[in-house]
């Protein structure tokens, strides 16, 4: 298999705008077949715009969408993939079984029941109503009907709001069952520890453009040192005068620094403040480098 066929989507140049608005500005990114990709960025930033294009419900204003080497509204192209959408309600009053039964329906090669239950998780819930399920039980539905049509590329968005940690880690454990068999997702997620744990690649986008991209030890590679959390007298201002400091934010009685030379930044810090306390020190995350990239984007 060539490169060019393991490239299962493409946005070239892509451009979107919605009146005077630009939604979208010359975004290019492929979606690798076999990988798991998220997309990030803050509310408005063009995640939406993004996956509307590559699923052929909104078309660019200029530039391409492709899906499948195609155009993403063709039906041969869209019976290939799945969708877990924050949109659209299902109805309640059908049972779970009822639900995974009136999707596959939809599909000329659909997955067997019970291959769609095993991957969603929903062993034990087969014959529950909809309406009776708990908020991460119905995510789990909404999950095992986009795997119906048996997807080769599947995009979830937002797929474990609300959820709490446990019930979160143990959808990641089915989304990794699903890449196992040699499938493809588009994630999008404001759940940023989701990503670090899941993609292969992060694309980070705000305000329309791709400020970001790369594995997710190159994106928290673009934010070097450390973070130091601390109690302090000194004003954020007098800490941004320190050599070494990055950023400095204040949330209540806490500091928060990203620091470059965490332990010369420490020292000055205990002898510019005596009373200093409650001081913790951690690596930086994938949420640092985040924050510094749309901070950074912003301010520019």
């Amino acid at each position: 298999m060539n490169a060019e066929a393991e490239i299962v989507a493409r946005l070239d140049c892509a451009t979107k705008r919605y009146g005077t608005t630009l939604a979208l500005s010359e975004v290019t990114f492929d979606i690798e077949c076999g990988r798991v990709l998220a997309l990030l960025g803050p509310n408005g930033a063009g995640k939406t715009t993004a996956v509307k294009l590559l699923l052929g419900l909104s078309s660019p204003t200029s530039g391409t969408a492709t899906l499948f080497g195609g155009d993403p509204r063709k039906a041969s192209n869209r019976r290939r993939i799945g969708a877990m959408l924050q949109v659209g309600k299902v109805p309640e009053t059908l049972r779970v079984r009822e639900h995974i039964d009136q999707f596959r329906g939809y599909y000329p090669s659909p997955l067997p029941v019970k291959a769609v239950v095993e991957l969603g998780g929903l062993q034990g819930i087969e014959d529950k109503k909809f309406g009776e399920l708990s908020g991460g039980q119905r995510q789990r539905v909404l999950f095992a009907i986009a795997l119906c049509g048996d997807p080769e590329l599947l995009f979830l968005d937002e797929p474990t709001l609300g959820f709490d940690v446990e019930v979160r880690r143990a959808f990641w454990k089915q989304i990794r069952a699903y890449v196992s068999l040699g499938r493809t997702v588009l994630l999008t997620t404001h759940y940023l520890e989701e990503a670090d744990a899941l993609a292969d690649r992060i694309i980070v986008i705000d305000r329309g453009c791709i400020v970001a991209d790369g594995t997710p030890t190159e994106i928290k590679g673009r934010v070097s040192g450390r973070r130091i959390r601390c109690i302090t007298d000194l004003s954020p201002d007098e800490i941004h005068q320190i050599a070494g400091v990055s950023s400095v934010s204040r949330e209540g009685d806490r500091t928060e620094i990203i620091a470059s030379a965490a332990e010369q930044v420490l020292r000055e810090l205990f002898h510019r403040d005596a009373s200093l306390s409650n001081l913790e020190v951690t690596s930086v995350g994938l949420e640092d480098a985040f924050m510094a990239l749309i901070n950074k984007e912003q301010a520019a």
